[in-house]
């Protein structure tokens, strides 16, 4: 196996490591404390805020779960992009309802808009070299 592979799948260890600790830990504070994410859901979308916390929660317990295993990993990585992909417009609804807060709370709210690119490569790349 060439340096560059073993590299590329070392660091996509630790990635698969570090994001599925995060998940887990998010996915954990969706049932400790879901009132801040209840906010984060659009109204467009059908139930309660209630129902798509817990159940993002869910997702987030599960996908972390699966990066953490390394002989699900690869699927874990694939789960893992279309969560950050899929709570991206919850972040985007943040910006918005923050648009007339204080200039630290926009600044949080609009500084997570781009943080979901580079947890979304992460992800592909843990798909790819799982």
């Amino acid at each position: 196996m060439g340096k560059k592979l073993m590299t590329a799948r070392r660091r996509a260890h630790r990635s698969a490591v570090f994001s599925g600790l995060a998940l887990t830990g998010m996915g954990v504070l969706h049932f400790v404390r879901p009132e801040g994410f209840d906010a984060l859901v659009p109204e467009q979308l059908p139930g309660t805020p209630r129902q798509w916390t817990l159940g993002s929660g869910c997702a987030e317990l599960a996908t972390g779960a699966l990066l953490l295993v390394p002989a699900t990993r690869r699927i874990g990585g694939a789960a893992a992009a279309a969560l950050f992909v899929g709570v991206w417009p919850g972040n985007i609804k943040m910006a918005w309802d923050w648009r007339h807060e204080p200039a630290s709370k926009q600044v949080i709210s609009l500084g997570r808009l781009p943080l979901q690119i580079p947890m979304i490569a992460s992800a592909v790349k843990i798909v790819r070299n799982a």
